[in-house]
């Protein structure tokens, strides 16, 4: 394996373990601290901050790292990314402000919407540096931008909690100091390790062609932003923001139970897009590799279900375990095909087929709407969990309809047998065994077996996957 490939992974796992450990920490704090009630305000409130900054990225973030990973000037790049972030940022803060017009000084959610947004902005700021730092593949860089924030917040929230001062009050300004400090870091490590001069500049040509190539991405973010919140929003809005803290619980842990994609998707775009520029590319290897994370995708299926009653209730008190039982299983019935589906969009994102993308991801948000209304006021979180999956499913059969790769047009097949062996190795071991423990350790020796059986694991994958990582 190349020495770059090595650190590059190293350095992304190893913030992206920081990261999700510091997250789940933050997380697990507020839930045990805070009534359900506060606990979901203040997700509905990061819900929206989040939905919005997403939305006003247009999709540049992505564009900007294929055009730098391509070989384009990447100071050049910044300057007008950073005028576009300065320029949105502020302009949506200001409107933001002009809801104290509109908003009762006792509206809680407004506020919390408002002093969040302003911690918010400070990571907007930040985000040309970071991906500047990735389509260098500078990833060690990158690395130590984005752990900053949930470092600081997930000790602080712990001390808050040691010392009894755990209030909303408390933990906003918790959150705005972190994520004002990561604007400082990234700045200074951004400037110590490229030297590229960080200033906005208005260029009306390049800027205009910046927009033009992120245009066909715009649509993808607004429905993609839209599509990953959807649901919170509703059933923050529309059922109560106690049902929204266990539906936000046991979403945050399918989000964590993606570590291993979240590792080897920022890879993929600089590295594909060199691949495929050339067309230096082999099927047979593409398909190695979807198989390899559907393998992982229904190990973590696996394992979220055998473990989540017991782990989540003891480490809860009750509180989000039993409760979310039939939400957790169906959310992470939606891992293997947003595992396929994140492997097939690179793929097309890389080959320029924007327009494309963006028609398939208007279906998928279509139908994960109209299924948030006809399901959420049924039955609740778990009709949301539901519509999510339906929506999953369909976008990644249009994905593998739309792949031109001929070896990977089976890719559905492989995505079944796998998630088949997880489900069934999970239902025998818990019918066989009472001992929890003890039905884990022989639900994955099953898993490993069935896979075998089913010829999802073949003697020659090592020697062939270590001849993958020195592509």
């Amino acid at each position: 394996m190349s020495k770059k490939l090595v650190q590059n992974l190293s350095a992304n796992a190893l913030q992206l373990v920081v990261n999700q450990l510091f997250g789940v920490l933050m997380f697990y704090v507020l839930s045990i601290n805070l009534d359900k009630h506060d606990f979901g305000l203040i997700n509905l409130a990061l819900t929206v901050v989040f939905t919005a900054f997403n939305i006003l990225s247009f999709g540049i973030d992505q564009v900007v790292v294929k055009k730098v990973a391509h070989g384009d000037d990447a100071g050049s790049v910044l300057s007008i990314y950073v005028f576009h972030a300065v320029f949105a940022g502020f302009l949506f803060y200001g409107a933001l402000l002009l809801g104290q017009f509109f908003f009762a000084d006792h509206n809680q959610l407004y506020h919390l919407i408002l002093f969040i947004g302003a911690g918010k902005l400070m990571i907007f700021f930040s985000t040309p540096l970071k991906q500047i730092s990735s389509g260098m593949e500078k990833f060690k860089l990158l690395a130590y931008m984005l752990v900053v924030s949930n470092v600081v917040r997930g000790t602080a929230l712990v001390i808050l909690a040691a010392t009894h001062f755990m209030n909303t009050d408390n933990i906003i300004l918790v959150f705005i100091a972190g994520d004002a400090l990561e604007l400082i870091v990234s700045v200074y490590l951004f400037n110590k390790y490229t030297h590229i001069p960080i200033l906005p500049r208005w260029n009306k040509v390049e800027y205009t062609q910046l927009l033009r190539e992120s245009l066909p991405q715009v649509g993808v973010v607004l429905i993609t932003s839209a599509l990953a919140r959807f649901d919170w929003l509703f059933i923050g809005f529309m059922v109560s923001a106690v049902k929204l803290a266990e539906y936000s619980f046991a979403y945050k842990v399918f989000e964590i139970s993606t570590l291993p994609l979240l590792v080897i998707s920022p890879l993929l775009i600089p590295r594909f897009t060199k691949l495929f520029k050339n067309e230096n590319y082999k099927g047979d290897d593409l398909k190695l590799i979807v198989r390899m994370e559907m393998i992982v995708a229904g190990f973590t299926v696996l394992l979220i279900n055998m473990c989540w009653i017991p782990v989540i209730d003891l480490v809860t008190s009750g509180k989000y375990g039993a409760v979310n039982i039939h939400t957790i299983f169906i959310l992470s019935l939606c891992l293997p095909f947003i595992y396929l589906t994140n492997f097939l969009w690179t793929i097309l994102f890389v080959q320029n087929k924007l327009k494309m993308i963006f028609h398939i991801f208007l279906i998928t948000f279509s139908i994960n709407v109209a299924g948030d209304l006809l399901l959420i006021p049924f039955f609740a979180n778990e009709g949301a969990a539901i519509a999510f999956l339906t929506s999953c499913v369909i976008q990644t059969i249009l994905f593998v309809a739309k792949n031109k790769v001929g070896e990977l047009k089976d890719t559905l097949f492989t995505l079944a047998k796998c998630t088949v062996c997880a489900l069934l190795s999970g239902l025998l071991a818990k019918v066989l065994f009472q001992n929890t423990c003890l039905s884990v350790i022989i639900s994955i020796i099953f898993y490993l077996l069935t896979l075998l059986f089913a010829r999802q694991i073949k003697s020659a994958d090592r020697t062939n996957l270590l001849r993958i990582l020195n592509w």
